[in-house]
């Protein structure tokens, strides 16, 4: 049996969410409320980004030198190389900004396949969601059909989140490393979930198969 891990990138991969970062630190008032549409559904995240993006007050330098400062989980390099060595597959599914991971990855020199939205800047910025589910038209990238489309028949499906984005491709994994949102949503629905502080947890089960 083979095993293939997805992960999430924001606040999984990464020690912040770099949305959340960005929104933080260039976003005029507005945003919470967006935001809060986007949790409850209401917009998708083509709408909440592209209508945040219109609250920004900052170029594509600013944005860079943002995400650059951004720090990765300390045994996530450690959890590559592991899974490399075991010959397992892995795959980084954001419903964050093809940007962000390019620009942490790149700090970090790690090479690993993703799958997020486009972030475009022209004149301010916009995203493009070329990974959409149009039969739900909520998340810009559908972490669920990713899943399906990239598993092998037969393989042992490992599924590693925190957030809202992840609550409904968790459900399709064999196992799950969850924190947070993605914890929490596990718990009070019956779902089964392990707790991770950091990808050491994980390299410690996997150590166990």
């Amino acid at each position: 049996m083979s095993i293939v891990i997805f992960i999430d990138f924001d606040g999984t991969i990464t020690k912040k969410d770099t949305c959340a970062a960005m929104v933080e630190a260039f976003a005029d008032s507005g945003w919470e409320e967006i935001n809060a549409k986007w949790e409850r559904k209401e917009i998708s995240t083509e709408e909440c980004a592209n209508m945040t993006f219109k609250l920004f007050r900052a170029g594509l330098s600013e944005v860079k030198k943002l995400i650059e400062t951004m720090e990765i989980d300390d045994y996530f390099k450690d959890f590559l190389s592991y899974c490399r060595d075991k010959g397992y597959q892995v795959y980084v599914l954001s419903d964050g900004y093809d940007f962000c991971l390019e620009t942490v990855f790149k700090k970090y020199k790690i090479e690993v396949p993703y799958f997020a939205n486009r972030m475009i800047y022209k004149q301010g910025f916009e995203i493009k969601c070329l990974n959409a589910n149009p039969d739900c038209g909520i998340c810009g990238t559908c972490k669920t059909k990713l899943m399906e489309r990239l598993k092998g028949e037969g393989d042992l499906v490992i599924y590693v989140g925190d957030g809202y984005s992840d609550t409904c491709p968790a459900m399709k994994a064999d196992i799950i490393f969850a924190r947070s949102t993605l914890y929490k949503y596990c718990r009070e629905n019956g779902v089964s979930a392990r707790y991770f502080a950091s990808f050491d947890d994980i390299i410690s089960f996997l150590q166990t198969r």
